[in-house]
């Protein structure tokens, strides 16, 4: 039987999208500005933030870590394969004392397993084993939860339960669960800390991030 033509067309275009929405190639411009930025860092002790939009609109993390010479790399809408593609250009030349990376949020909203991010994951962490160094600290920033995603929440859950244990068979890295603190009395996303679209935090929100972080800091 054929479909409707506009079920058709709609297929199409959802198709589409998902495609696009795979394609690395559609961050390239942000990841050039990011890299057009590299000659202002210092590359002295640097503590590497990267991974996806939460890290990105952390805008301010100097101000959260004065004592520390943090630099933010996040890089909007960013897959965890995107990170593996960009590798080179975002992690690669700075030699970094320590790797702090969150990425799975929009894996589970796109639609991947936690077994298909987990296997993105463990590819990004061979790539730092083999070029950068065996020893730097990598630490994994769980997905957090939020208003906007919280219908996939049992994804979440199990890709965090997954990722807390594959980091305790690695060395030199670890999990930083930002999920349970960010969770009200009730176990649901506490309200007050994200920005209208009810995903990306707030102030509120990044200062209960920080906090969080802030023990695992060297």
């Amino acid at each position: 039987m054929r479909l409707p033509r506009i079920n058709f067309v709609f297929a199409l275009l959802f198709a589409a999208n998902i495609v696009l929405a795979q394609d690395p190639l559609r961050l390239q411009n942000e990841v050039n500005k990011l890299v057009l930025s590299d000659s202002a860092v210092k590359e002295k002790k640097l503590i590497l933030f990267t991974g996806s939009s939460s890290i990105r609109f952390w805008g301010d993390i100097k101000a959260y870590y004065p004592e520390y010479n943090a630099v933010n790399r996040g890089f909007g809408g960013s897959l965890t394969s995107d990170l593996i593609y960009y590798f080179d250009k975002l992690i690669l030349p700075h030699h970094p004392k320590q790797i702090y990376i969150y990425e799975g949020d929009n894996d589970l909203a796109g639609g991947k397993s936690p077994e298909q991010i987990l296997a993105d994951t463990d590819s990004l962490l061979k790539l730092i084993r083999t070029k950068v160094s065996r020893k730097v600290p990598v630490l994994f920033i769980s997905p957090k939860p939020s208003l906007a995603r919280w219908k996939l929440k049992d994804q979440y859950i199990a890709y965090n339960r997954m990722l807390q244990d594959w980091t305790k068979k690695q060395k030199n890295v670890k999990y930083i669960d930002v999920w349970t603190p960010l969770l009200d009395a009730s176990g649901q996303p506490k309200s007050d800390i994200f920005i209208e679209d009810g995903l990306h935090l707030n102030k509120k929100g990044y200062e209960i991030w920080a906090a969080t972080i802030k023990p695992y800091l060297p």
